[in-house]
């Protein structure tokens, strides 16, 4: 996604811009889905995108295997020393972010549905309980053997005298407290997201290929439940035709743009975006 130029001024597009408006600001329950392409100008590269990492490096996503993973030591301690070095630990929530914790704040938020690993919504201001992270989150380390869990910065302090830091409590092989390929996604988590699909009167799709599954099937579920789906995002996904609206213009200029226009519920004014 482009950077964007001004966190605060409304985007107008004629085309699709104030549609999109009109269905948020009428919704009651809005269900957010987003991917990469929120924290790409938080200077977190997406990954099939045109600069995209696995785009760049096709052999980096043999990294996010987990039978490769589990079985060759030399790959955990790459991936540990990629996983130190990772452009998120110092990223902050960009306007994107900041308008969606914005948009909670009306009172029309239902939750918001994360592939993002990065926990920027949550340091933008969303409560853990609106946050769904469907693809587990890497401010955490988890062991693969007894489960136990671990801030990740604790475990990365150890990497300048282990290379593939082990469970501190059974010795066992640890990892980012993420989904890999080759693993199953949390049926509790995806429960919840499905709950929060089918319960919304719009759904958002943003910054998102809508390629994967069984995220991508969201969408299906909330226009099974009737929800109008917009879709925010550069390139085109297999859910455009479907949408009420498609938006293609970057992220962060269109979300604060459409959040400047949700009233309050209950509330016939815009709300205060400046601090977007």
């Amino acid at each position: 996604m482009a950077s964007t130029t001004s966190d605060s001024a409304p985007f107008a597009d004629p085309d699709g811009f104030d549609q999109a408006a009109e269905l948020m600001a009428s919704a009651g329950r809005i269900t957010v889905l987003t991917g990469a392409g929120v924290s790409t100008d938080s200077g977190i590269p997406d990954f099939r995108g045109p600069n995209g990492l696995w785009t760049q490096n096709p052999n980096a996503q043999a990294f996010s295997d987990i039978d490769t993973y589990m079985g060759d030591i030399d790959v955990r301690r790459q991936v540990w020393l990629q996983r130190r070095s990772h452009k998120a630990w110092e990223a902050a929530p960009n306007a994107a972010h900041r308008a969606l914790a914005t948009l909670d704040t009306t009172g029309r938020l239902n939750a918001v549905i994360t592939q993002n690993i990065d926990g920027l919504h949550q340091t933008a201001g969303l409560a853990e309980d609106k946050v769904i992270e469907v693809h587990g989150t890497m401010l955490r380390v988890m062991c693969m053997n007894c489960g136990l869990r671990t801030p990740s910065a604790t475990v990365m302090a150890r990497l300048d005298e282990e290379s593939d830091p082990r469970c501190v409590s059974c010795g066992g092989i640890q990892k980012s407290d993420t989904i890999s390929f080759g693993q199953l996604l949390d049926p509790e988590v995806i429960e919840r997201a499905t709950t929060a699909a089918r319960e919304s009167d719009l759904f958002i799709a943003v910054g998102t290929s809508l390629t994967v599954h069984p995220v991508a099937g969201l969408c299906d579920v909330a226009m099974m439940g009737r929800a109008n789906l917009i879709i925010v995002n550069a390139e085109p996904t297999p859910y455009d035709d479907y949408a009420s609206v498609v938006l293609r213009q970057p992220i962060g200029e269109v979300l604060p743009g459409l959040v400047h226009r949700v009233p309050k519920r209950g509330h016939g004014i815009f709300h205060d975006f400046e601090d977007l």
